[in-house]
């Protein structure tokens, strides 16, 4: 398989670290200057340092956000809120589903889409979203108009839900979702947990912060994901926002070195 980014550059199993980090609010969130600093240091130590997006966002919102608007190509992508398993291929501008990790999610999720979107056609606080998503139906919520006994009716058809930043509902397989995604990707590759650090700032990345890897909370996560994890010892609560959080977590855990200025910041 032409991999294009990853030519010449080490499997993922033997860099110092791999990011696994949420886009919005997290490796799209803080200032500009913050966002150019981890980008710039990123692409400076590709071989040392692996990337994976791990976000609701499906393949194309990436590949547009890699090729047009300057974010630096990841390695894999754990998409569609974990329902989508992936490497990027660079040079052919194109994610490529690993197979042998997503047959069981396919399993699990079968031809569900269908009867979702029947069951919660018109369901109040719901509006669905028009990307044909594989393995997941999405909903824009609005919260003053939600009828909570839509996560009744979900767990009655055999299937999880989640909402994230109180307007997001997502119908997902049961037992997948981003944590459990990025532990199978993480098994797969054979890469040291010791040397994974997951970020997140939303309701939906409490599994991936949670899931046995080193994790950070940015400092501008929903009040409900840091309610969740507030007695967590193991997930670092960051000051900063955003990119500059990230920052802030590989310097508390020692994950790696970091730009000077950075850790004079800290």
């Amino acid at each position: 398989m032409n991999t294009g980014l990853h030519a010449g550059l080490p499997p993922l199993k033997s860099r110092r670290l791999t990011l696994a980090t949420d886009l919005d609010g997290t490796f799209l969130g803080g200032t500009d200057s913050d966002r150019a600093e981890l980008y710039g240091w990123i692409e400076d130590n590709r071989d040392s340092i692996g990337l994976i997006f791990v976000t609701g966002r499906d393949p194309e919102f990436i590949l547009r956000m890699c090729s047009h608007e300057g974010l630096p190509w990841p390695d894999l992508v754990v998409g569609d809120v974990g329902t989508t398993i992936a490497r990027v291929d660079r040079e052919e501008q194109r994610v490529e589903p690993i197979a042998a990790l997503e047959a069981d999610i396919s399993r699990r999720w079968g031809d569900s889409g269908m009867a979702v979107r029947d069951a919660l056609q018109g369901h109040p606080g719901l509006t669905l979203q028009p990307t044909p998503f594989r393995y997941r139906v999405s909903y824009d919520l609005d919260p003053a108009k939600f009828d909570p006994r839509a996560v009744a009716m979900v767990e009655e058809m055999g299937l999880d839900s989640l909402i994230s930043d109180n307007r997001f509902f997502d119908v997902l397989p049961r037992g997948v979702s981003k944590g459990p995604s990025l532990r199978r990707l993480v098994e797969h590759l054979a890469i040291p947990e010791e040397r994974v650090l997951a970020a997140g700032d939303t309701l939906n990345d409490l599994s991936m912060l949670i899931c046995g890897l080193k994790a950070v909370a940015v400092g501008n996560s929903e009040a409900r994901l840091l309610e969740e994890i507030a007695g967590s010892t193991t997930i670092h609560k960051a000051r900063a926002h955003g990119a500059a959080g990230i920052m802030e977590a590989i310097a508390a855990f020692e994950l790696h070195d970091i730009p000077e200025r950075r850790t004079h910041a800290l």
